[in-house]
């Protein structure tokens, strides 16, 4: 990997931010409380106070500009921006202030929006995914904006109101909204982990496959046609895709092979196999009315994802190839997207890794990464991008929590990264 820019910052610079960050962690972690206990759980995605709260925190500080944009109420985005006293690149902090739904609120120890903190652990929806993240990028550019004449271009912070249903709402209406949302680069704070930045994910493709039969007694199977069964073959038939053979770019593959010890003990074991390849999930089926009535209707959603080495319409070619032949079978695509990768030799990949180096004192394994975020959209729109955020715990469960230590840690790689990508050059 080429050599991070971290070496043109003075090194008592690194240091005196660093220790600012460590002076600062108790408003870090107030601020991610503060986000925690406003409910944004998505659908719905009610940001309206959180986006109040960033404002305040914001605004009235010298040289920052901040706008709110609303595609849909009660789904606010936040844009905030500052400009350097020298002229340079411009990057992107981004994050996203909805949630998973909270779930049953008895299962949780505290309640999902408590914000409690024990241990060294600061619990509650969205600590990890990724009000944590969302409060480390706060840091970062309030820290830039108070030293601008350290760093050269202009920073952007989008906070996202809509992510978890895929961020049309969100950070793909900033994107073709907003100019101030593109830049030279990107860098994410989703859920990640610092030890291991993320600069690629696999694509995404969700079918409906729905099933017309004829309708009979159950006793009389004869004079009927089982929707049901017509069903099962075509999820057969879909569930097939998984063992299409794809070759990931030799890149791509190395970098998965590379990260593979750091990464799945975080990710779990398998994900190294299930970067490179493509996955198929059905996540629902219906179809009947009664056990003793042959079905005339039958439905099912699938999730299908997309390795680096494949395109959607090649495998859309496939998937057309073996549901048109099969009766009683037709399908719809519902949503769509490639895979996207960033070079790790990409300026903003080399300053984000030189700063994890630099806070954890070890090298970081850059890989794909597994889940959506937003960096999809920006690299769809040619902005390079990593996801560098906090190891998740408990993610989408009861009692989702974030060590607090990693919170200081993240926050310190955040502005390290920023300041690495906006040095001046001389």
């Amino acid at each position: 990997m080429a050599e991070s820019p971290s070496a043109t910052l003075d090194p008592a610079l690194v240091s005196q931010v660093l220790k600012d960050v460590d002076d600062s962690r108790d408003q870090i972690v107030e601020m991610t409380r503060m986000l925690v206990r406003m409910p944004t759980e998505s659908p719905k995605s009610d940001t309206t106070a959180a986006v109040r709260l960033v404002k305040d925190e914001l605004g009235g500080r010298s040289g920052i500009e901040i706008t709110i944009h609303t595609a849909r109420e009660p789904i606010r985005n936040l844009v905030a921006k500052v400009r350097a006293t020298t002229p340079g690149k411009r990057l992107i902090l981004n994050g996203h202030l909805d949630t998973y739904p909270a779930g049953d609120h008895d299962t949780w120890t505290d309640g999902p929006f408590s914000g409690s903190v024990r241990r060294g652990r600061l619990y509650g929806r969205g600590a990890s995914d990724m009000k944590g993240g969302v409060a480390c990028l706060i840091h970062a550019f309030r820290t830039l904006a108070a030293m601008r004449d350290m760093w050269a271009g202009e920073v952007c912070l989008t906070l996202a109101g809509d992510e978890e249903t895929m961020g049309v709402l969100g950070s793909q209406f900033l994107l073709d909204t907003s100019g101030d949302a593109r830049g030279d680069a990107m860098l994410n704070a989703d859920v990640s982990s610092p030890t291991v930045p993320r600069i690629g994910e696999k694509g995404m493709i969700w079918i409906d496959v729905f099933a017309k039969g004829k309708p009979a007694h159950g006793a009389h199977v004869h004079n009927g046609e089982n929707a049901i069964d017509a069903l099962r073959i075509a999820m057969s038939a879909l569930s097939g895709l998984s063992s299409l053979e794809v070759t990931p770019p030799g890149e791509v593959a190395r970098a998965i092979e590379r990260a593979r010890p750091v990464s799945e003990p975080i990710g779990g074991d398998g994900e190294a196999e299930v970067l490179k390849s493509l996955t198929v999930n059905f996540g629902r089926i219906a179809g009947g009315r009664s056990a003793n009535l042959v079905p005339d209707r039958a439905e099912a959603n699938a999730d299908i994802r997309l390795p680096m080495g494949v395109t959607v319409d090649e495998v859309e070619s496939e998937i057309s190839r073996l549901l048109d032949p099969l009766p009683g079978i037709r399908f719809e695509i519902v949503r769509r997207y490639e895979p996207t990768w960033t070079p790790p030799q990409e300026p903003i990949v080399t300053a984000t890794v030189g700063a994890c180096r630099r806070v954890l004192g070890s090298v970081p394994s850059v890989n794909m990464r597994v889940g959506a975020s937003d960096a999809r959209l920006y690299r769809a729109a040619g902005i390079p991008s990593v996801v560098c955020g906090l190891t998740p715990h408990n993610l989408g469960g009861p009692d989702e929590y974030v060590e607090i230590e990693e919170l200081g840690d993240v926050a310190k790689i955040h502005l390290l990264s920023a300041l690495n990508f906006l040095a001046v050059r001389h």
